[in-house]
């Protein structure tokens, strides 16, 4: 673009005796560098404008900054305007052009701070709209002036620095800013201190604003806190300034060595009381209160060989605090002299001379109380035999006082004795019981008894001092071992099974009770033949056969000793069923009852065998006359009133079994034809009325042991009867085998034969007791 700039920039304009109105003929060529000879022919090029300068805050406006001119047309008949940031731009208005003379004005004061330059973009257009140049770059360059003062980035700087520091010890660093151009002595920073309220102890680096000492001095106990006021200017010192403080703290060191506040300290302390307080010991230390620098500790260098005494620290006044730890003995020793050291908890600086009262002398004196009487012995403990009659000696407590100048009387009383058990002489301290203690007692805790005792003295005010007495209730061996179990069985061959296990327990408590001692009575020599016992543990033995016996109940006598002192003994019997067994030694079902009719049998289970036989045969007989008696035209009327009389002694049945007429209660085909009857190997033949014709296996049943068991043994027998389906049913017990023609079998009842009353005789059963004289009466003779 061909154009003419005419620069008229304040100064530079005058300087160069130019005006914005000038012909472009009368003026120099040098004015358009970027214009060519016309000999050489007009050649269309770029060229760049160089930036225009402008001062900020200039205050004469408007002011003409430039003018372009176009060589495309004459004067007036171009049409020129700027465009970018301060004319149609934010900040708008800042510049403007006269549209007809292509002169650019600045009409606002310009800041650098917040703007430090424009680019604007000039045209030039004919009347028509036109372009007549390309686009021009206009940059306008914001000429900093120094409008802003330095800042320090923080009103307060602090720092610290231990107190004695060496010369050169960094502290902290003051820090400023300037909003000026960085790059112009208008931000050029200078750092200075302009008051420390005394001596020159610190300094501060002009450019970089760093505090150090400058020399030797500084004490935390003469000045703790220093204030500083610095100063920053900017224009390298010269120009606008500002101010803030910086506070240096000293940090303390142990300089000081702690001490005490006098050369002697008089104390009194009472005897016989430990944990007590004495007094204060005094001390002063300048460094700082509360640091490990001022805490004091003591020592006691002399005067306490027993360590009866220490000394602690205060934490709040920093005071030693003389203590009693043990009880002091007036009688024993009146005064004590005690040398007390004090020094600080962290140690002193090296070059720290020594405290002048750095060791205190202090004086206790004892004072002298009535001190309660002390027990010889505290807890004393003693034993006493379990059942100890009235009057048995359990022991003396004995007593003294320790005030020896001053002889006291003492008397013995109980405090505890929950089950008034004892009795203490006033005079002796002698204790004895005054009754039985039971061994069933609350009080008694695993076998100890516990009283308290008190003795007295006669001072004014007494004293008085408790003791513990704990009484061991020693254990008497008064029971003898018993066997746990009293009988059992044995296989009859010595080589199968374990052997017969025994123990034994006592009712005495150790050591009167186990290990126990088993052995054979001696008074039957003839045991040892066939039996021995062998220990297995201290409560068991273990019983085997020498040699095989007879099988069944054999008695033995056993010995049984325990370990007290002195041992008791007891002999015991001991029933042993030697029985048929397996090849495991155990018993077979039923073996040793087999054996029991033999040699050996008891009369005990003599008369259980007898009785249940006895009780068998009766009820059968009861059941025969009570079928018999119903087959009479007349028993309805004999025994109509009787009822109540035999309703306790006779079964009665509502229905009449058996019989030709009976087919259904019973097969009579099987009796018609018992020899015809086809039973498989093994299996028994069934009853018709059996659920499902299954026959449900018995299992075998042992005979009772006892008489208890009769009852059970009976009325068990019944019910496995009664539903076994290999006999004939309860109902038709009278019936044996058919009778009537073609029976092959012959009639086996007496009670059902063709015989008549007077051929039985019943007269026996008036000798069974008055229940059966009764029946006696009915079927004997008249």
């Amino acid at each position: 673009m061909d154009a003419v700039l005419f620069l008229t920039l304040g100064l530079l304009a005058q300087s160069l005796g130019l005006s914005a109105g000038v012909s472009r003929l009368k003026r120099p060529s040098t004015l358009y560098p970027w214009r060519q000879p016309p000999a050489l022919g007009r050649v269309r090029r770029a060229w760049v404008i160089p930036p225009i300068s402008v001062s900020e805050n200039h205050k004469r406006l408007p002011y003409p900054l430039v003018q372009i001119k176009s060589d495309k047309q004459q004067l007036g008949s171009v049409l020129y305007s700027i465009q970018g940031p301060g004319v149609d731009e934010e900040p708008r208005g800042v510049f403007s052009i006269d549209k007809f003379t292509g002169k650019v004005f600045l009409n606002a004061m310009l800041d650098r701070e917040q703007t430090d330059r424009f680019r604007l973009r000039a045209f030039a257009l004919d009347l028509g709209g036109s372009t007549l140049e390309e686009p021009t770059d206009l940059e306008i360059v914001v000429v900093d002036q120094n409008d802003n003062r330095p800042v320090f980035r923080q009103e307060v700087f602090t720092g610290s620095v231990l107190e004695g520091a060496p010369p050169g010890t960094y502290v902290t660093k003051a820090e400023a800013t300037d909003a000026d151009d960085p790059e112009t002595d208008n931000a050029a920073l200078r750092y200075s201190i302009l008051e420390q309220g005394g001596p020159q102890l610190f300094s501060i680096d002009e450019h970089l604003g760093e505090i150090r000492t400058v020399q030797v001095g500084l004490d935390r106990e003469v000045v703790a806190v220093y204030n500083l006021t610095l100063q920053v200017a900017d224009m390298s010192g010269d120009g606008l300034t500002a101010t803030a403080s910086a506070i240096i703290t000293l940090e303390d060191i142990n300089d000081n060595a702690p001490g005490f506040t006098r050369d002697e300290f008089s104390l009194q302390a009472t005897e016989a009381i430990g944990g007590l307080d004495v007094g204060r010991l005094e001390v002063e230390d300048r460094d700082l209160p509360g640091s490990p620098n001022w805490v004091a500790r003591f020592t006691i260098l002399e005067g306490d060989p027993n360590e009866q005494f220490a000394v602690r620290t205060d934490p709040k006044t920093n005071e030693g605090v003389l203590t009693v730890v043990k009880p002091l003995d007036y009688e024993t020793r009146k005064h004590y002299q005690l040398t007390v050291a004090v020094h600080n908890e962290a140690p002193l600086q090296a070059a720290t001379p020594r405290a002048i009262r750095g060791q205190a002398r202090v004086s206790v004196r004892v004072q002298d109380v009535n001190e309660p009487p002390v027990f010889h012995e505290n807890p004393l403990r003693t034993s006493v035999a379990e059942g100890a009659a009235p009057g048995t000696s359990v022991t003396t407590v004995f007593a003294r006082d320790p005030d020896t100048q001053q002889p006291q009387r003492l008397s013995y009383s109980k405090d505890y004795d929950p089950e008034d058990w004892l009795q203490v002489d006033r005079d002796t301290g002698r204790i004895q019981t005054q009754r039985v203690l039971s061994p069933e007692s609350p009080f008694l805790k695993d076998g100890w008894y516990r009283a308290i005792i008190l003795v007295q003295d006669d001072a004014s005010p007494p004293s008085t001092a408790t003791g513990t007495l704990s009484i061991e209730i020693l254990e008497v061996n008064d029971h003898a071992p018993e066997l746990t179990l009293r009988s059992g069985s044995l296989c009859s061959k010595p080589d199968q099974g374990s052997g017969l296990l025994l123990s034994a327990t006592d009712e005495d408590l150790p050591p009167h009770g186990a290990p126990f001692h088993f052995q054979l009575s001696p008074r039957v020599p003839e045991l040892a033949q066939n039996w021995s016992l062998s220990r297995i543990n201290v409560s068991h033995a273990r019983l085997r056969l020498r040699h095989q016996v007879q099988e069944g109940l054999h008695r033995l006598s056993l010995l049984l000793g325990d370990s007290g002192q002195p041992p008791l003994q007891r002999e015991q019997p001991l029933n042993v069923t030697v029985c048929r067994c397996d090849r495991d030694g155990a018993c077979l079902p039923g073996a040793a009852a087999l054996r029991a009719g033999g040699a050996g049998l008891s009369l005990e289970a003599l008369l259980i065998v007898l009785a249940s036989g006895l009780l068998l045969m009766l009820l059968a007989l009861l059941v025969a006359f009570l079928a018999r008696f119903r087959r009479q035209p007349w028993d309805k009327g004999l025994l109509h009133g009787l009822q109540d009389d035999l309703r306790d002694n006779i079964l009665n049945y509502d229905e009449q079994g058996g019989g030709e007429e009976d087919q259904d209660a019973f097969d009579m085909e099987q009796l018609r034809h018992s020899a015809e009857l086809r039973v498989r190997p093994g299996r028994p033949p069934l009853r018709r009325d059996a659920p499902s014709g299954h026959v449900r296996p018995q299992p075998p049943r042992a005979l009772p042991t006892s008489p208890a068991d009769i009852a059970d043994f009976i009325s068990d027998g019944l019910e496995a009867a009664d539903s076994d389906p290999s006999v004939p049913p309860y109902d038709t017990a009278l019936i044996y085998d058919y009778e009537g023609d073609g029976s092959v079998a012959g009639t086996l009842s007496s009670i059902l034969s063709s015989l008549g009353d007077e051929d039985q005789d019943y007269s026996c059963l008036r000798d069974w007791g008055p229940r059966f004289t009764r029946l006696a009466d009915l079927y004997g003779p008249p």
